[in-house]
């Protein structure tokens, strides 16, 4: 906490404190022993402390950030007025700590999408919205830099699905992984690595229509089988 101290001249923004203060110095006693049993007052303005202000102040950015893009899906209904809004929400969140270097340790983790204006991203998004066949879940970036000075691993995940064959938002998982180097405090350079569908899991209606196809055999079946088997087997050690 940061304190100053005035005279006679109170800030207007701070919380103003006023103490009453004696010296109490034996050497400064003897020369001026009278003026020491007058009291004087002085004022202490306490102000905020800076650094506890900005983070106040970041966190209501990303709080007005996060009302900003409510009601857009993911960036899919966003109208160009919303667009305008959002931007300068976004250029008031990054202009907080401008210039600093990337902090790998915070960078590092999974991240999940709540808007986007890339394309690429976007024709997902309205693929979903009007085919009726293709439903698209989550989408994550996830950055694996934690030990690293200077750049790391990127993968964009899309949790995607097909109604009645996969299961509903989750029914499979397209990764598309990259490296990444820091160009500059804001810029980073991807080189892609590899692409894959992982994760896939069927619909219970693909499950009921499978299931008899690839379920063990009832007893009687089995024995059926077997007694084949052995009738086979008989055949052929007769013949010998």
């Amino acid at each position: 906490m940061e304190i100053a101290f005035a005279a006679s001249v109170y800030p207007t923004n701070v919380k103003r404190v006023i103490y009453e203060i004696r010296p109490h110095s034996s050497k400064l006693v003897t020369n001026k022993r009278r003026s020491f049993h007058n009291k004087f007052l002085c004022s202490v303005a306490v102000a905020p402390d800076r650094n506890r202000v900005s983070e106040v102040e970041l966190e209501n950015k990303k709080h007005n950030l996060l009302l900003a893009v409510q009601d857009t899906q993911r960036g899919l209904a966003a109208t160009a007025d919303q667009r305008s809004i959002i931007e300068e929400a976004l250029v008031s969140v990054e202009g907080y700590n401008m210039g600093a270097p990337l902090d790998m340790a915070v960078l590092d983790g999974t991240w999940r999408l709540q808007y986007t204006s890339a394309p690429d991203v976007v024709v997902l998004l309205e693929a979903a919205a009007r085919l009726p066949f293709f439903q698209v879940g989550q989408i994550y970036q996830k950055f694996e830099c934690r030990d690293q000075l200077r750049g790391g691993v990127i993968r964009n995940v899309v949790r995607w699905s097909i109604p009645n064959l996969l299961e509903e938002q989750e029914g499979a998982t397209l990764v598309v992984s990259a490296k990444f180097d820091v160009v500059s405090v804001r810029n980073i350079y991807l080189q892609f690595e590899e692409i894959k569908v992982q994760d896939i899991n069927i619909s219970e209606q693909l499950q009921a229509l499978i299931a008899p196809a690839l379920l063990p055999r009832s007893f009687l079946s089995l024995q059926c089988f077997e007694n084949r088997i052995r009738g086979i087997s008989k055949n052929m050690n007769a013949q010998r």
